[in-house]
């Protein structure tokens, strides 16, 4: 490639706009997870006032007196952490394995715009939902449904954002890796900064959906601002001629000549023509990653199979009454998960486990 045609990224601007698409890309997940305390406890409240008021009707009925139980876990504040973590996987699964097909019919920009801005839908009926009261089971199925949608479109989001960065260099997928880890350790403080400052569970959920709104509006801004840039547009074209048309073109314009529409230079494939490396067919490809693939998805199964459904549900032996048991599971689950997750997608940055030649 003839280097010096090539464009640099000024500013590090590409870069930026990926590090705010990871970051727009599981920011309002995490949000979402880590205010599970304020939807089972709306939950709660919600099922015992209706418990509540059908006592009193019961005892306005035989003219007794009406009796207020104190608060109890409800069946559906119970299961919540669970049936989140079916709902949210299980579309995540399957339309991360659908991508593979989607991309050959729907174009990418359709997939990236359209699931930000499903997904800023959703944040937003999320938020406006805060306001309003609700039943218990409503809430509870409405709230199914919308963890539903957020990993399905999530799914179609995050991987057509790394068919994105295949375009760029290869360095280009750190920024993404980078932006979704400080999504979940970003969550993580705002769950601990609530909690200092003594605000109410609705006001606090509240603002984790504003925010989760602001960041995918960013999102989609620094999305639209992409193809401005010269360095995108230049591996963009790249891509769509091949290397090797792209660099004649290139060595032609040096020279001040114009290129030829049907000139072909000895060894330099036709326009129309696919290099052989790219003929690949899918099995192939499955094939020559199967180890990797199957070592992060054995990896992923623990961890995603571990939190937060099961770790959120932890309680500290030694807290007992005090502030600590406030902060015990989003310091010891959320925190500690995102901060070393964080650590581990942004050293791929700076070095690499195996040589780039295996």
């Amino acid at each position: 490639m003839t280097t010096s045609h090539q464009p640099q990224d000024r500013y590090k601007a590409v870069w930026l706009i990926f590090f705010v698409l990871g970051l727009g890309t599981l920011l309002p997940w995490n949000f979402f997870m880590t205010a599970t305390q304020y939807f089972t406890n709306r939950l709660d409240l919600s099922q015992n006032t209706s418990l509540v008021t059908a006592e009193q009707s019961k005892d306005t009925k035989t003219l007794a007196a009406p009796t207020v139980s104190l608060p109890e876990q409800s069946s559906l504040s119970a299961i919540f952490n669970n049936v989140m973590t079916l709902c949210a996987m299980l579309p995540l699964l399957l339309f991360t394995c659908l991508n593979s097909f989607l991309h050959q019919r729907i174009p990418q920009s359709v997939r990236i715009l359209g699931s930000l801005v499903v997904i800023l839908l959703v944040f937003l009926t999320t938020a406006i939902l805060v306001k309003v009261q609700m039943d218990a089971l409503p809430f509870f199925i409405i709230t199914m449904i919308k963890i539903m949608l957020i990993n399905s479109f999530g799914a179609i989001l995050q991987g057509s954002l790394f068919g994105l960065a295949g375009l760029l260099p290869a360095n280009y997928t750190a920024p993404i890796m980078s932006g979704q880890g400080l999504a979940g350790f970003f969550a993580s403080v705002a769950m601990i900064c609530a909690i200092a400052s003594g605000s109410e569970l609705s006001e606090s959920a509240f603002g984790y959906f504003i925010t989760a709104c602001a960041v995918v509006i960013l999102a989609i801004v620094s999305y639209l601002a992409l193809p401005r840039l010269d360095f995108y547009r230049y591996y963009l074209q790249l891509k769509l001629e091949g290397p090797a048309e792209q660099e004649t073109k290139l060595d032609l314009i040096s020279k001040g000549e114009e290129p030829r529409a049907g000139r072909e230079e000895p060894g330099v494939p036709a326009p129309n023509s696919v290099p052989t490396s790219r003929s690949h067919s899918v099995k192939a490809i499955l094939k020559s990653i199967s180890v990797l693939a199957l070592s992060i998805c054995f990896n992923f199964m623990v961890t995603i199979g571990l939190f937060p459904a099961v770790t959120a549900e932890v309680e500290s032996s030694i807290a007992g009454t005090s502030a600590w048991k406030n902060y015990f599971v989003p310091v010891s689950c959320f925190l500690t998960f995102n901060v070393f997750d964080w650590l581990g997608r942004s050293l791929t940055a700076v070095c690499m486990w195996e040589s780039q030649a295996s």
